[in-house]
């Protein structure tokens, strides 16, 4: 039997107090493969939450990737190497033809450091607009962005939030077309005041699908009015697919195709390579030497060779296992078994998502929309102890956050839903 007792507190001395960890009673992970974990005890979990491994756990192709050119040389780009240029090419051909071009880092949070500085190389100014319940990552630039977890010292003074789009209870009350024009008068209003202030305005940053926010159901073309008044007041776009990116959604390659609008700037990190540390911006030709020219970036370890073969595998697995397809046809059927259970359970308020990324919002009362913030907590615990790895996420923490391994099947679905339909029948 593990000592979790001892593991944590040897953490706590080594990594210092509150340290984050998953649930009531920490996992001891071991081993990994597909869409299954082992704790140290040998007992498998269902790994219903981490896009981190996109393709699988310890996909053999990327494993083999990265030992063969581990094998062969290892360095940074400040040498020649094929093996950037050939993933850069291939990873931007995704993309609209204004994206053309892209900075590799080792982290999402990286990216969008480098991407706030690009705005501002491009603008001349350094205002920037999030939502209210954002998260970008958590160099000292990015954690500006999250009111989560103000920062030392307060705000900058820099920064604008505007409310999160929930589509449960939606922005002045309506939903369609008056939603999004209540969201975009928002950020309308965070603009002007940053152009009345020193700072300017330089970008909105968003993640697309708003995944922290808890993943709004959106109509189409809710972002239109957003962008256009981004775009008329000189501002840039910038994207951060660190969550929806690389078909997790089912729909599309990226999360701003599935929402219909082109950015100026995309910001990539935790999937890319299925775990190996890598991330990145991908801009047009001319925003990115307009921040080559404003500031001098290195970054020993992005780009590097060892990297680039595990980003070049993964794209090589989602296109020959036909990932994305996957995603739709098995999110599809358990957000259809989701709403089977919300008749069953008065509990579950709202089912949203899209391919691989979908959950539920639970609310103490359905006429009110009470939000089951204990309940929540409970359920993903209770999940857990029965063998089944979820997380919880939105604008009031009562949102199950579902978005495993993109390889996951009906079957694997299915084992999740009736261990699912149990917990919440004994709740």
């Amino acid at each position: 039997m593990s000592d979790n007792a001892a593991l944590i507190a040897r953490r706590d001395r080594l990594l210092g107090r509150n340290t984050s960890l998953f649930y009531d009673e920490p996992v001891h992970l071991v081993r990994g493969e597909g869409v299954w974990l082992w704790d140290a005890d040998g007992r498998r979990y269902l790994d219903c939450y981490n896009n981190v491994p996109h393709v699988g756990h310890c996909h053999p192709r990327v494993v083999e990737a990265i030992t063969r050119q581990a094998s062969t040389l290892n360095t940074h780009t400040r040498y020649l190497h094929e093996g950037i240029l050939d993933y850069v090419e291939r990873l931007t051909a995704t993309f609209d033809s204004s994206l053309d071009s892209a900075i590799l880092t080792c982290t999402g949070s990286e990216a969008n450091d480098v991407a706030l500085r690009m705005a501002q190389a491009v603008t001349g100014k350094t205002g920037v607009i999030a939502t209210n319940h954002t998260y970008h990552g958590n160099t000292a630039a990015v954690s500006q962005l999250s009111t989560r977890m103000p920062p030392v010292g307060g705000f900058g003074g820099h920064v604008r939030h505007v409310p999160a789009p929930d589509s449960y209870r939606p922005l002045g009350g309506e939903s369609g077309e008056a939603f999004a024009a209540a969201f975009a008068a928002a950020v309308e209003a965070a603009i002007t005041s940053l152009q009345q202030s020193s700072h300017g305005f330089s970008a909105l940053i968003i993640d697309p699908f708003f995944a922290n926010e808890g993943f709004p159901d959106l109509p189409q073309g809710f972002l239109d009015k957003t962008v256009a008044a981004v775009r008329k007041a000189g501002g840039l776009v910038i994207t951060d697919e660190v969550q929806p990116g690389f078909g997790r959604t089912g729909s599309d390659m990226w999360g701003h195709q599935r929402a219909g609008i082109v950015p100026d700037i995309v910001t990539l990190g935790k999937p890319m390579a299925n775990g190996h540390p890598v991330g990145g911006v991908v801009a047009n030709a001319d925003v990115l030497n307009a921040f080559r020219k404003a500031f001098r970036y290195f970054n020993t370890f992005g780009g590097n060779p060892v990297s680039c073969a595990a980003a070049m595998a993964v794209l090589d697995v989602i296109e020959d296992e036909k990932l994305i397809e996957n995603a739709r046809a098995v999110g599809e059927y358990t957000r259809d078994a989701f709403k089977r259970l919300a008749q069953k359970h008065a509990i579950i308020g709202d089912v949203r998502g899209s391919g691989l990324f979908m959950g539920m919002e639970f609310v103490l009362d359905r006429a009110t929309k009470e939000p089951a913030v204990a309940e929540a907590s409970r359920i993903v615990n209770e999940m857990r102890q029965r063998g089944v790895l979820m997380g919880k996420i939105g604008i009031h923490q009562c949102a199950t956050k579902i978005r495993p391994p993109m390889p996951f099947s009906r079957e694997n679905a299915d084992l999740m839903l009736s261990v699912f339909d149990d917990v919440l029948s004994g709740l």
